[in-house]
């Protein structure tokens, strides 16, 4: 299962320079947003990285955040043995470009953790948006 957030219809800001932030900083609000999710929430994760890139893939170039793997509520017995992690990764580069400030990063970091992680729960866009999670 696949699970992405991409601003589709936001352009890259043309009204100044990107968000100048460093790699550490952009981990560091990753980090943060993974520390909002509830501990009841975060203690059910199983099996699953949270990875930083810089770019989104190339066909996708906008993208921001993007769920790899099966959702728990589509996993059974057989799958847990000697599976690969579910993959949950963040591109810093089309989040620098739609953000004004370090401020809206953050914010926009914080959406896409917590959209992605709904992924691995099973949660899809649909219902997503219907939570106010667009």
């Amino acid at each position: 299962m696949l699970g992405a957030l991409s601003l589709r219809g936001a352009r890259p800001r043309d009204d100044g320079p990107v968000v100048e932030m460093t790699r550490a900083e952009f981990e560091d609000a990753v980090r943060d947003a993974l520390d909002l999710i509830p501990d009841e929430l975060a203690d059910q994760m199983d099996n699953v990285v949270v990875l930083v890139e810089d770019d989104a893939p190339a066909d996708d170039p906008d993208l921001l955040g993007l769920y790899e793997g099966v959702a728990l509520t589509e996993r059974d017995g057989w799958w847990a043995a000697g599976s690969l992690p579910d993959r949950i990764t963040i591109y810093r580069n089309p989040t620098l470009a739609v953000c004004a400030t370090a401020d809206e990063v953050v914010s926009e970091v914080a959406v896409t953790v917590v959209h992605e992680v709904a992924h691995h729960f099973g949660i899809d866009d649909e219902r997503l948006h219907e939570l106010g999670w667009s």
